[in-house]
């Protein structure tokens, strides 16, 4: 026997207070990395800024992923990696609304983060890296606000997994 669609039930687990403030941390993280990055296309394009000794900013394009990895110049190979960032945020925003509290907190930096380079890889066709830390001749790799709302998620959600137990 086929089940019939229950939309009113589906929209009222989706519009539980709990997947509003989900929804919402995922608004203003992505406002915030839109923000950030549109400031810095706008002022920075072409200008390195030095705050001092450890931190700049300095915009660069990236095509690949986290860290640069995978960066490339091939139209199939970028339109392939953007269709698979695609579907794990579809994959993470599915398991953050049969989560809990915590876990929708964190599944809401990582999903935040990933949508705004996402969006960035649609528009722009590249994702505009441009806080640089460094000390002397070593600098890190060049990173965005997406990125440190995706790492925080990541952390908090492995720091879950050695410290609190799970009551299942």
């Amino acid at each position: 026997m086929i089940k019939s669609f229950d939309f009113e039930n589906i929209k009222n687990k989706i519009f539980i207070r709990e997947n509003i403030y989900f929804l919402a941390i995922i608004f203003i993280t992505f406002f915030l990395d839109r923000y950030s990055k549109l400031q810095i296309i706008k002022n920075y394009n072409d200008n390195t800024f030095y705050f001092n000794d450890f931190i700049n900013l300095d915009l660069i394009w990236n095509t690949g992923i986290g860290f640069g990895l995978l960066t490339t110049v091939d139209n199939l190979i970028y339109n392939i990696i953007s269709s698979i960032i695609g579907i794990v945020i579809i994959i993470i925003i599915y398991i953050s609304f049969k989560s809990d509290k915590f876990d929708k907190i964190v599944f809401s930096f990582i999903t935040g983060g990933a949508l705004g380079n996402f969006y960035d890889r649609l528009v722009f066709k590249g994702v505009p890296d441009f806080i640089d830390l460094h000390y002397g001749n070593f600098h890190w790799f060049t990173f965005n606000l997406a990125d440190i709302f995706i790492s925080i998620g990541i952390i908090a959600f492995i720091i879950k997994g050695f410290f609190i137990k799970n009551n299942k």
